[in-house]
């Protein structure tokens, strides 16, 4: 009998250990975001393409239009237990360039209650250029699932 209920709790005991496990959270970080160490380098006005790829390496998006911004984006997603991965941040980096391929605009935003809200900016013009891409960028904030994710 004495054996029987040594088996029956160290069962239990490792049933309550795999459910306290089960129920921790998962994060997960995609994309990369430069660090303002690095973002610091980069003179506005003065620094090109080159020297930009040069300090803090090419974004995986660039923007569409005409100048073409780059974006450096980082997500954040946390899955509790067996439930489906949410993403709870997002930062943007984007960093313009005049036609001539000098750096115009240095801004970083991030994600407030679910709202857009700029961290920090260095301009030499107040025009903002790429506002609708970077509102498509962030309107999907939380519209992921993790089927899309694998595809």
């Amino acid at each position: 009998m004495g054996r029987r209920t040594a088996l029956v709790r160290l069962s239990l005991c490792g049933l309550v250990v795999f459910l306290a496990a089960s129920c921790s959270n998962i994060t997960r970080t995609h994309g990369y975001v430069p660090p303002d160490t690095d973002l610091e380098q980069i003179v506005v006005g003065v620094d090109s393409k080159d020297t930009v790829a040069d300090v803090v390496g090419r974004p995986s998006t660039s923007g569409v239009l005409s100048d073409g911004g780059w974006y450096y984006v980082r997500s954040k997603f946390v899955a509790y237990g067996f439930r489906e991965q949410q993403e709870v941040d997002r930062e943007v980096v984007a960093i313009s360039f005049d036609v001539d391929g000098i750096v115009e605009n240095v801004e970083r935003f991030g994600l407030e209650r679910g709202r857009v809200v700029t961290i920090s900016r260095r301009v030499t013009d107040s025009n903002i250029k790429g506002v609708s891409f970077l509102r498509q960028l962030f309107g999907n904030f939380g519209n992921f699932t993790a089927e899309q994710l694998v595809n």
